[in-house]
């Protein structure tokens, strides 16, 4: 029942028996994987559920509604991106989840998890900076790379009238300080429903900044 409230409380709504089965199951499987491929850090598995599960589910509350392409940046183990795409299942069933992870040990773990899940999704072996473009509606990174240099995957990536949902730390102010002398872009700040002193980084417009002279 508490791994439900949890739930629920960050993705803002009910959630369905077989969609909390289903991430049961993924966050049983993290940890057997981590076992033998760096999915998440050992320390940080005694609060897998709230830590990386809840954490990552939270970006469903904000994101626009309707049948659009996901992509994930860099998706490691599935944080957000295979939590997104089972939570999508259930809540906006023709919503695709384009997962893109370098690494083939990491690729396979995903790969299984889309199959088993028979998730709308799928992985993309290859450097983000090489990959086709995903041209998606919503792009999502969690612990990646900083705010700048993201920004410059995101828009590879991103629609231009698409949304970023980007995972920040307690520093995500100078991170932005940072980026906006090369970028322009609307943002929004929301807390983190997990950890207080983290951020989502809501971004939109994103362009790159046009320098005099």
């Amino acid at each position: 029942m508490q791994q439900r409230n949890d739930l629920e409380a960050s993705v803002g709504a009910n959630v369905s028996r077989e969609t909390l089965d289903a991430l049961v199951d993924y966050s049983e499987n993290l940890i057997k994987w981590s076992g033998k491929i760096n999915l998440i850090a050992p320390s940080t598995m005694a609060e897998l559920w709230t830590r990386h599960i809840c954490d990552s589910a939270q970006v469903l509350r904000l994101a626009p509604d309707g049948p659009v392409q996901w992509a994930d940046l860099g998706s490691g183990g599935g944080l957000p991106g295979i939590v997104v795409a089972i939570l999508l299942k259930d809540a906006s069933p023709g919503a695709r989840t384009q997962l893109i992870e370098s690494d083939k040990r990491k690729a396979a773990f995903l790969k299984l998890m889309i199959d088993r899940h028979a998730l709308n999704a799928n992985v993309v072996v290859e450097r983000i900076e090489k990959a086709p473009s995903a041209k998606a509606d919503i792009v999502t990174a969690r612990a990646l790379a900083p705010l700048d240099l993201l920004l410059t995957y995101v828009a590879q990536h991103m629609q231009p009238m698409g949304t970023a949902l980007l995972f920040k730390g307690r520093n995500f102010q100078a991170e932005l300080d940072q980026a906006s002398l090369a970028w322009q872009f609307n943002v929004e700040v929301e807390t983190s429903r997990v950890d207080p002193e983290s951020r989502v980084l809501r971004l939109s417009r994103l362009r790159k900044r046009e320098i005099a002279g």
